[in-house]
C-alpha cells in the first residue's frame, strides 16, 4: 500500500469544519427535506438542519458533496446499512438512506448538542468520574454493535454527539465492517488501513481485519485523553503516529483524580496486544462501572441505558416516581405517633400531591362512608392508611406527569394497565398488609416498561412492533434487543437505586415458564415466589382485558384464570370475580384523577363491565353520559358494616386526639367498635407483658370475655415450635385466616386447646417498627369473617389509634 492511499486510508474522512465545500449551491430541499442550515462540513460531506414537513420533524441530513471521492459511494451505503439495524440509546439512529436525482443522502435523528471533541477544545480534561460516566454510554453502544457483528474502527471524539441530556450517542459508521470470522469469509479484509490517527490501533495500523478490540483501544484513547486533558499520541504527522502506535505504548500520567485503579483500567484498553486488552467492550464496561461504585454488582447497576435514567432522574423530576416527596413517603410505613405526624407534614409540602389526595379521598367511595368532606390530609391517612396513601402518591403524580408527554395516549394505556395488574393483585389477597405488597409488586412488575414508554418512546413503539405478528419476540427479548438489557433489569436496576425494600424488587422478577399445578407456599423465599405469580397473573388478566372484547374477552380471561389458579390456591371463579371488581375500582380511580380516555382507546375495556352493560362509574371514567336514573355509587344502608365502622372510627379518633378517654378506655372502645360491626363472636387485644418477651391478652368482648384473656401468650422471638401468630407478629404482616383448618399445623398448642376458632383475624401493633400489641378477632363459622377492600382500611385504621393510644404516657 503506498503512502498516499495509506494516508487517505487513514485521514481522508469528513473532519468538523475542514475541507472545501464542493462547486455550486446545494438545493434548498432534497428529497422530502426542506434544508434549513449547515451544522458542519467535512472533505467528503455536509451535514445540514432539515425538516421533515410529514412528520413534523427536524433531522440531520447528511449530503454527499459534488467533487467527493466516488469511494465514498460505498462507505455510505455501508453506513446506512450498519446504522440501521443497530437500535441503541447511545447510537444516533439513521431514518433514511436514499438518493435525489443521483445525489446519496443520509437522514439521521437530530440531536441538539456538541460533540465530545468541541467539548474538550473548551474544557481539555474532565473530572474523572464525569468522563468515566461519559465512557460507559460509548462503551455500551460499542457492545450493541459488537453483538451484531459490527466494528465502528473510526471512534474518535469528533463522532461522539453529546446531548441537552448529558446522553452520549455515536455518530458515524461511514467505514464499519463486519467482523472476519476466518480466512476466505464472503466480504474479507482488503488489508487497507483505515480509521483517524491518533486512535487507531496497532493491529488496524497493520491493516488486520477488524476486530472488536480495535474500538476498544479507541476507547481507552479517548477516556486517556478526557483524563490528561491533551491527546495521548504527540505526534501530528499521521504517517508518523501509525508506525509509533505499533511501536510505542501510549500512557497516561499520574495525578489529579485520576487514581492507580482507573490507570490501570486505561492502561489495560491500550495495550500494544490485543490479547491483554479488555475481551470486550461490555468487559471494560464492567470495569469501569465497579471503579465508579464499588459497591456495583450486577450489571442492574452500571448498564448504560440504566445509568442515563438515572442521571435524568438526579436531575431533573418529570418522572413522578422519582421525586423526594414521593420517595420519602415510601419509608414511612409505621403506624405510630410519629409516623402518622410525619406522614401527614411530608404530603403539605407538596402542594399538587395534597390537593390530588384530597381530591380523590372526596370522592363518593370515601364521602359515602364518612357522610361528609374530608377537609385535612391526617384525617385522610386514618381513613385510608399509610400505604393507601403511599401507593395513592405514586400513581396520582406519575399520571400528572404522564399527562404533560407528547404521547399521553400510549401512557395513559400503559398506566392504566399497569394500574388495573396492581388493583387486581391487591383484591386476589385477603391479608390487607400483603395486599399492599402486592399492589406495589404487580405494578412494579410493569416499572421498566413504563420507563422506557416514558424516556424511550420511538424504541417502545419498535418493541411492540417485535412483539406483533408472525415470529414475534417476548418483550424482554425485543427489550434487550434494542436497549441493551432486560425490561425486568432496567425496572429493577432503577428500583435498587431508589432504595425500594429488597423483596418488592425480587417480586418485580417476572417468573419464567408454566405457573405451578399446585399451591405454591405462601412462604417461600420470604413470600416473593408467590408474590411473582399472582403479579403475573393478575398482568396476564390484565392483558385479556386489553386484548379481547366481548365474548373472545370471556374466553380470555377463562383460560388465564385456569392457568394461574392452581398456582395461586384460588379457583378460576374467584379470579373473575376479582376482574369483575378491580374494574370497577380502576373506573373510579380514573374518575377521580380525572382520567378520560379518547373513543376507541383499547383500554376502555379496563373500565367496562365485561358483560350486562358497564358499571356507571366506568362509564363515566371512559367519557359516557350515565343512565337516566342510576346514581354513580349506590349509597350504603344505614347500620352497614361500613358505617358503622366509620362512624366508630370518627369517635376512636376524637377521643385520642381530644383526650377525652383514658388509653385502656380507648382500647375497649376499638375492640367494641370491632365487635358489633363485624359481627364478632369474640376479640382480644393484646399488649407487652412487663419482661417485653411475650403479647398477652388483657381485655376481651363477646363470648368468653372474661376467661379468654388469659389463654392469649404470643412470644416476641420465634422458637423451634410453629407459631403463625409469633410470625405474623414478628412480620409485621395482618392475616385473615378464612378457615382455620387449613392452618391448624402452624397453630400454637395454647390457640388449638383453648380457642381453636374456626375464621380469625390478626392485626400487629406496631410502634417503630416493634410490635406491641396484637388485636385478634374470630367468627363462629369458618368463611363468614370476609373484609372489602374499605372495611379493611377503616379496620385498620381503627388499629392505627390503638396504636396512637398505647403510645401516650
Amino acid at each position: 500500500m503506498s503512502l498516499p492511499q495509506a494516508a487517505r486510508g487513514v485521514d481522508g474522512r469528513a473532519r468538523d469544519g475542514g475541507g472545501a465545500r464542493g462547486p455550486g449551491s446545494p438545493p434548498r430541499r432534497v428529497g422530502r427535506y426542506e434544508l434549513r442550515r449547515e451544522l458542519g462540513r467535512g472533505a467528503q460531506a455536509t451535514v445540514w438542519l432539515a425538516h421533515d414537513p410529514r412528520l413534523q420533524r427536524d433531522v440531520a441530513l447528511k449530503l454527499l458533496n459534488a467533487d467527493a471521492d466516488p469511494a465514498m459511494r460505498s462507505e455510505w451505503l455501508n453506513e446506512g446499512r450498519a446504522c440501521s439495524t443497530l437500535k441503541h440509546p447511545n447510537v444516533v439512529p439513521v431514518f433514511e438512506a436514499d438518493e435525489d436525482g443521483g445525489q446519496p443522502y443520509l437522514v439521521f435523528e437530530y440531536v441538539e448538542g456538541v460533540t465530545l471533541a468541541a467539548r474538550l477544545k473548551s474544557q481539555p480534561r474532565l473530572p474523572a468520574r464525569e468522563a468515566v460516566g461519559l465512557m460507559l454510554g460509548v462503551l455500551d453502544a460499542l457492545a450493541a454493535a459488537h453483538d451484531q457483528g459490527i466494528v465502528h474502527r473510526d471512534l474518535k471524539p469528533s463522532n461522539i454527539l453529546l446531548g441537552g441530556d448529558g446522553r452520549p450517542r455515536v455518530m458515524d459508521f461511514g467505514i464499519a465492517a463486519r467482523v472476519q470470522r476466518g480466512p476466505g469469509e464472503a466480504g474479507a479484509h482488503d488489508g487497507r488501513i483505515v480509521g483517524t490517527s491518533g486512535y487507531i490501533s496497532p493491529e488496524a495500523a497493520r491493516g488486520e481485519p477488524p476486530q472488536p478490540a480495535m474500538d476498544v483501544f479507541a476507547a481507552g484513547v479517548m477516556l486517556g485523553e478526557m483524563l490528561s486533558g491533551a491527546p495521548l499520541p504527540k505526534e501530528r504527522d499521521p504517517w508518523r503516529a501509525i508506525q509509533r502506535v505499533q511501536s510505542e505504548d501510549l500512557t497516561i500520567a499520574a495525578g489529579g483524580d485520576v487514581d492507580e485503579g482507573l490507570r490501570a483500567i486505561v492502561l489495560r484498553a491500550l495495550s500494544r496486544d490485543a490479547a491483554q486488552r479488555f475481551d470486550t467492550a461490555r468487559a471494560m464496561h464492567e470495569a469501569l462501572a465497579l471503579w465508579l461504585d464499588p459497591g456495583h454488582q450486577t450489571l442492574d447497576t452500571s448498564h448504560a441505558t440504566l445509568e442515563f435514567l438515572l442521571r435524568r432522574i438526579r436531575h431533573k423530576s418529570d418522572f413522578p416516581a422519582l421525586s423526594s416527596s414521593v420517595l420519602r413517603i415510601q419509608k414511612l410505613t409505621g403506624s405510630d405517633t410519629e409516623s402518622l405526624r410525619t406522614l401527614s407534614d411530608e404530603i403539605l409540602k407538596d402542594v399538587s400531591l395534597t390537593n390530588k389526595l384530597l381530591r380523590m379521598v372526596n370522592t363518593v367511595h370515601f364521602t359515602a362512608v364518612t357522610g361528609e368532606q374530608i377537609s385535612s390530609v391526617s384525617r385522610a391517612v386514618v381513613l385510608v392508611g399509610l400505604a393507601g396513601i403511599r401507593n395513592m402518591a405514586l400513581s396520582v403524580v406519575l399520571l400528572e406527569h404522564m399527562q404533560d408527554k407528547a404521547h399521553a395516549a400510549v401512557l395513559k394505556e400503559e398506566f392504566l394497565r399497569a394500574l388495573m395488574a396492581a388493583t387486581l393483585a391487591s383484591d386476589l389477597t385477603p391479608q390487607a398488609r400483603q395486599g399492599e405488597e402486592a399492589f406495589l409488586g404487580a405494578m412494579f412488575q410493569n416499572l421498566g416498561r413504563l420507563l422506557t414508554e416514558y424516556y424511550f418512546p420511538e424504541e417502545a413503539q419498535r418493541i411492540r412492533q417485535l412483539t406483533a405478528g408472525p415470529g414475534a419476540m417476548t418483550r424482554d427479548a425485543a427489550a434487550r434487543k434494542l436497549l441493551g438489557l432486560g425490561l425486568d433489569d432496567l425496572g429493577v436496576g432503577v428500583a435498587r437505586a431508589w432504595g425500594l425494600p429488597r423483596t418488592l424488587q425480587k417480586s418485580m422478577r417476572h417468573p419464567t415458564g408454566e405457573a405451578p399445578a399446585r399451591r405454591i407456599d405462601p412462604w417461600a423465599d420470604e413470600g416473593c415466589e408467590r408474590m411473582r405469580w399472582l403479579a403475573r397473573g393478575a398482568n396476564e388478566l390484565t392483558d385479556a382485558m386489553l386484548g379481547h372484547e366481548g365474548t373472545a374477552q370471556a374466553e380470555a380471561l377463562s383460560r388465564v384464570a385456569k392457568r394461574f389458579g392452581p398456582a395461586l390456591g384460588l379457583d378460576a371463579r374467584q379470579l373473575l370475580q376479582a376482574a369483575s371488581g378491580a374494574r370497577s375500582r380502576l373506573a373510579q380511580l380514573a374518575q377521580a384523577m380525572g382520567l378520560t380516555l379518547a373513543p376507541g382507546a383499547a383500554a376502555r375495556r379496563l373500565l367496562q363491565a365485561p358483560a350486562g352493560g358497564a358499571d356507571p362509574r366506568a362509564r363515566q371514567a371512559a367519557g359516557e353520559a350515565p343512565q337516566a336514573g342510576v346514581e354513580a355509587a349506590p349509597r350504603l344502608a344505614e347500620g352497614s358494616p361500613l358505617v358503622q365502622l366509620s362512624s366508630g372510627l370518627e369517635t376512636v379518633r376524637s377521643a385520642v386526639q381530644g383526650r377525652t378517654l383514658p388509653p385502656g378506655d380507648v382500647l375497649r372502645l376499638v375492640l367494641e367498635i370491632l365487635h358489633r360491626s363485624l359481627d364478632l363472636r369474640s376479640a382480644v387485644l393484646c399488649t407487652r407483658d412487663p419482661q417485653g418477651t411475650a403479647l398477652v391478652g388483657r381485655v376481651a368482648t363477646g363470648e368468653r370475655a372474661a376467661e379468654l384473656p388469659a389463654s392469649f401468650r404470643v412470644p416476641l422471638r420465634l422458637g423451634g415450635q410453629p407459631d403463625l401468630f409469633a410470625a405474623i407478629c414478628a412480620r409485621g404482616a395482618d392475616l385473615l385466616v378464612a378457615d382455620g383448618a387449613t392452618v391448624a399445623p402452624r397453630l400454637p398448642a395454647w390457640y388449638r386447646e383453648n380457642v381453636a376458632a374456626p375464621t380469625f383475624l390478626l392485626l400487629p401493633i406496631l410502634m417503630k417498627g416493634a410490635p406491641v400489641g396484637l388485636i385478634y378477632a374470630d367468627k363462629a363459622e369458618a368463611n363468614t369473617l370476609a373484609l372489602g377492600d374499605t372495611e379493611l382500611l377503616l379496620v385498620k385504621a381503627l388499629r392505627d389509634q390503638a396504636a396512637l393510644a398505647l403510645a401516650r404516657p
